[in-house]
């Protein structure tokens, strides 16, 4: 019996619970959870995304804890190809719409939870898939390193690993989040000597130049489309541009600020509720529309990466936090997060129970 945040419905505060965590079934994993963050696509699921079959849910998804019991698999064909970092197990293979993989091994009052994303990291224990984890230097901060469990991760890849931002190139950032942040921080780690920041909010810029911004616009600021100027503003277009909202007009306009030729545009924020759209003749042009999940990390080799690269301060973590709240207090995480109130507009609470934090102190 552990104590775990239950989404019963949609649009509704979460529920403290004790439920029952069954044992790993084959190629699954027991954590006992010593820290997590709260993401927004946890929040576009209890709040925008498509409600039908996807609860009562346990939210959470990235997090760091400690192994109390294994049973490995094998890899599939994603996981071998080097182009993809998909997994034919993964819960997105055929249930994106709920956003949780068929099994679950909670239960509450007689009823199965779905375990978000495959994880559910709101929780004081877990069961995931092996593929699901990563290996870490044990002399790793779990409550630093569990933001490496989706948006840093998401940013920071999406400009390293699928964008391919190179030397000398100019980007443009759209949106500053947490995931908008990394993305400003993946930019300027590959060498970018320009990169504009987009935001309605000027309250972001200041966070902004810590991680390599060098330019900034507020669209409300302006009276022409955001791609116009910033095609003034680099003589035609940016090198790269990366979508960090998950607004499908965002999206377009990303792509539109890239560069004829060679420009390279990639959707990084998660929606599903809406299609894109584009002129074809911005493709013709010679522009390349892509997306990112996990910023085309592997998580087993990459998230180690991640972690070492923050061990050998080539990569920020702390400066992301904003808030340290324990699993109680997880709605209080949501509403901070979703209304926005303190200045850079991020929240990433690592929900620590005491007993957790004690553990997390013996093991390091």
């Amino acid at each position: 019996i552990e104590k775990i945040a239950v989404a019963w419905e949609p649009n509704k505060p979460l529920v403290i619970e004790e439920i029952e965590v069954a044992p790993p079934q084959a190629n699954e994993i027991r954590i006992k959870m010593v820290a997590t963050g709260v993401c927004h696509t946890d929040l576009y699921h209890l709040f925008e995304g498509m409600h039908e079959g996807g609860f009562p849910v346990v939210l959470g998804h990235e997090g760091a804890g400690i192994v109390e019991s294994v049973v490995f698999a094998g890899k599939c064909r994603f996981c071998k190809n080097p182009k993809s970092n998909h997994c034919e197990k993964g819960w997105i293979a055929d249930r994106q719409g709920e956003m949780s993989p068929a099994e679950s091994r909670f239960t509450c009052k007689g009823k199965k939870l779905l375990q978000f994303v495959g994880t559910s990291t709101f929780s004081e224990y877990t069961v995931v898939n092996q593929m699901a984890v990563a290996k870490i230097d044990p002399a790793a901060p779990l409550d630093k390193v569990c933001l490496l469990g989706c948006g840093i991760c998401t940013g920071f890849g999406a400009a390293v690993n699928v964008a391919q931002v190179e030397p000398g190139s100019t980007c443009a950032v759209f949106g500053l989040g947490a995931v908008g942040l990394a993305a400003v921080m993946g930019c300027h780690f590959a060498g970018a000597k320009k990169i504009i920041a987009v935001d309605i909010n000027p309250e972001k810029f200041e966070m902004a130049k810590v991680f390599g911004a060098t330019d900034f616009v507020n669209p409300k600021d302006r009276s022409k489309p955001i791609s116009e100027v910033i095609a003034e503003m680099t003589n035609g277009g940016v090198d790269f541009s990366l979508e960090c909202v998950g607004s499908v007009g965002v999206m377009r306009s990303a792509l539109e600020s890239c560069v004829k030729g060679w420009g390279v545009s990639v959707i990084v924020g998660w929606t599903d509720l809406c299609d894109f759209a584009a002129r074809p003749i911005q493709l013709i042009a010679g522009r390349t529309w892509k997306g990112a999940l996990f910023g085309g990390f592997k998580s087993r080799d990459g998230v180690p990466q991640m972690v070492q690269s923050y061990m050998d301060k080539k990569v920020k973590l702390d400066e992301f936090i904003t808030h340290n709240m324990p699993l109680a207090q997880v709605n209080d995480a949501i509403e901070l997060m979703k209304n926005g109130k303190w200045y850079i507009y991020i929240l990433y609470v690592y929900i620590i129970e005491d007993l957790q934090t004690e553990l997390y102190k013996d093991k390091h």
